[in-house]
């Protein structure tokens, strides 16, 4: 989760939401590692699971991440458990819960959806203090009165 963490650093210097993470392989060795960009790369898309999930998958020459793990500091949007379940990764541990869009605990457990067909196993609360303080900070700061 630390090198999750200093992607999310990163981003924020970036002006970016303070999102990072990293896919770990089953072997224990780091297959990528990303922080958000989606208003660097003018893509919706760009959160750092989902960059994750390319790099690894150009690297690894396979669209399933079988046997994977993600270390991310927020819990993952729909959109990324969607990405994540459909790259077979295997878990995903994350620090800080998303009450506004978290889609693991805080508003439903997409793993539960009757219709998939792989359901990765999660970790929450890793470095969540540390995390949810760098988020709050960058939000508040963006958020000052003129």
């Amino acid at each position: 989760m630390s090198l999750a963490f200093d992607e999310a650093c990163a981003a924020a210097r970036e002006n970016e939401a303070p999102v990072g993470a990293v896919l770990i392989a089953a072997d224990g060795s780091v297959l990528a590692q990303a922080h958000n960009r989606n208003i660097t790369l003018h893509d919706p898309t760009a959160h750092a699971e989902v960059l994750c999930l390319r790099e690894a998958g150009q690297k690894l020459g396979n669209h399933r991440l079988s046997g994977s793990i993600l270390a991310v500091t927020l819990e993952p949007c729909l959109m990324c458990v969607g990405a994540l379940i459909h790259a077979r990764v295997e878990g995903i541990v994350f620090a800080a819960t998303d009450p506004k869009a978290g889609a693991l605990v805080s508003n439903l457990d997409a793993r539960t959806l009757p219709f998939l067909n792989h359901r990765p196993w999660i970790l929450q609360g890793v470095m969540a203090e540390d995390c949810g303080t760098l988020l709050k900070r960058f939000f508040l700061a963006r958020r000052k009165p003129l």
